[in-house]
């Protein structure tokens, strides 16, 4: 799915850096191989999707965010993000060895 860019406010990036995950880091996480499930639960009004991936510079970020349009562009819109736990990234790294 092509996309244009982020959707950033303040509602969302105030939401994304309280866990100490910075803008360039989560937009950072798209140029990086990246594991997407779709976020059934959390998906009552928009498709919520989580992506588990590594920064440029090699932490493990788990981030929950939709896709909405705007002006016609598609963009990505951060929902929550927050760096992962050590057993959490050993998980991920078990079940998923090829990212």
């Amino acid at each position: 799915m092509a996309v244009s860019g982020f959707d950033w406010d303040a509602g969302n990036r105030a939401k994304c850096q309280k866990h100490g995950v910075s803008i360039a880091e989560i937009e950072g996480l798209f140029s990086q191989v990246l594991l997407i499930i779709p976020d059934e639960t959390h998906s009552q009004s928009e498709t919520r999707l989580r992506a588990i991936g590594k920064t440029p510079n090699g932490r493990s970020v788990f981030l929950v965010f939709t896709i909405r349009v705007r002006a016609r562009k598609r963009l990505i819109r951060p929902v929550s993000a927050r760096f992962m736990h050590r057993k959490e990234v050993r998980h991920y790294e078990k079940e998923n060895p090829d990212l």
